[in-house]
């Protein structure tokens, strides 16, 4: 397993990716700004590991960044899932920030598939990078395909707080209110225990 430290990911230096941290930190609590940041690592650490290539650093780092900002009351839909909601706030963003159309709905598309079951990073690398990433720091899934001391060292700079808490309960909001959507499938699926019972949040 190569050894990698936090330093060895340095947020891309562009107007959309600034942007996007910004907001996200203005309207996310540190719960969940920490995630959307650690959740952005390891999408760039499971890249590494798997030794995948012909990824758009900045795409992947604002759809991380931006990938939960639907459940926000400010952005939230009335009928949209919470992450076409999100995937919409980035489309707006990039193409503030001077994103063809073609790149910015590749941000929609990333932000949505992240709450697929999988994705075929054939298909779709980003997507795939960050599906997984969310479901290491979301659902534990894959704690031990990453180095442990790197993973102590993004949890001791980005620790998860009131992550299960606060997650757990906007997701079952969601899925009250919008029974069609992806988040009735987490919450069905078990995502409040698996929370509660996180392997990151117990052996580190």
């Amino acid at each position: 397993m190569p050894i990698m430290h936090l330093r060895t990911f340095t947020p891309p230096a562009t107007p959309a990716a600034r942007a996007a941290r910004a907001l996200a930190a203005q309207y996310h609590s540190a719960s969940i700004q920490n995630h959307v940041v650690r959740s952005w690592l390891w999408a760039e650490a499971f890249a590494v590991v798997e030794d995948r290539g012909d990824i758009d650093h900045e795409l992947l780092y604002v759809s991380a960044m931006l990938h939960d900002i639907g459940i926000v009351p400010a952005f939230d839909n009335v009928d949209l899932s919470y992450e076409e909601a999100g995937g919409h706030v980035a489309v707006a963003l990039t193409t503030g920030a001077g994103w063809d159309a073609e790149r910015s709905r590749r941000a929609l598309e990333v932000i949505i598939r992240h709450n697929w079951p999988s994705v075929d990073p054939a298909m779709d690398i980003e997507g795939y990078l960050l599906e997984i990433g969310t479901g290491l720091d979301i659902s534990g899934a894959r704690p031990d395909a990453l180095p442990a001391d790197f993973i102590r060292e993004v949890l001791a700079e980005y620790p998860r707080l009131q992550l299960a808490r606060e997650f757990g309960d906007g997701v079952v909001a969601q899925a009250a209110r919008k029974p069609h959507t992806a988040a009735h499938r987490l919450v069905t699926g078990g995502v409040v225990g698996k929370l509660e019972n996180h392997p990151l949040e117990r052996t580190f």
